[in-house]
């Protein structure tokens, strides 16, 4: 049985991930203050997308550094968005989104997304829409259009799992080259290079 690409996909779950966690058992009576988690984090660095939807009333797009990839077959990625964004309403909607992974070149692209109370559509950055609909920047290193298959409330975000449906690739990375990769870390902008090389 052959199935849709757009249609959602089963992803079985078994064993103790499967299980939900009670935060107030005993086992867990304490827990990490927020400032001490995100000191953990903050050392911890992250690439750096944008993504972008429209559910029918205008396009959003935010700055991610939460994407991974889950699974090459079936190709799933998964990305988390704070609640509190702007675009979080619209991504909770959207049956489609389209995930820019950005290197170093795109570094305007995430700072555009990553900036509160601006129309990130103004066509200061390229963008037009794939004949699906959704809204795409232009000369990105890469993009993704992916169906959403799950959505899954944890603490003040939501986490997203995706089919990846389309891609576009511009600036290729070779097997252990470096990219000029994006890579956000301690509140900064980074750039990889062969000076970060260290083996």
């Amino acid at each position: 049985m052959t199935s849709s690409p757009t249609a959602p996909i089963d992803v079985p779950f078994d064993g103790p991930a499967a299980r939900s966690t009670d935060l107030s058992s005993p086992g867990f009576s304490s827990s990490l203050s927020a400032d001490e988690f995100k000191a953990l984090f903050r050392g911890h660095p992250g690439g750096v997308a944008v993504i972008t939807a429209d559910a029918g009333n205008g396009p959003v797009a935010l700055t991610a550094t939460s994407v991974s990839s889950v699974s090459a077959e079936p190709p799933l990625l998964i990305f988390s968005v704070s609640s509190q964004s702007s675009s979080a309403a619209v991504l909770v909607a959207a049956e489609t989104v389209v995930v820019h992974l950005l290197d170093a070149h795109d570094l305007d692209l995430a700072r555009l997304g990553a900036t509160s109370g601006v129309d990130r559509f103004d066509g200061s950055r390229p963008w037009s829409r794939l004949v699906t609909g959704e809204p795409v920047y232009h000369d990105v290193r890469a993009w993704v259009r992916c169906a959403i298959i799950e959505r899954m409330d944890a603490g003040g975000s939501t986490v997203f799992a995706a089919h990846a449906l389309q891609s576009q690739l511009e600036r290729d990375v070779d097997a252990g080259a470096h990219g000029d990769a994006l890579v956000y870390h301690n509140r900064t902008w980074h750039r990889l290079g062969d000076h970060s090389r260290i083996s």
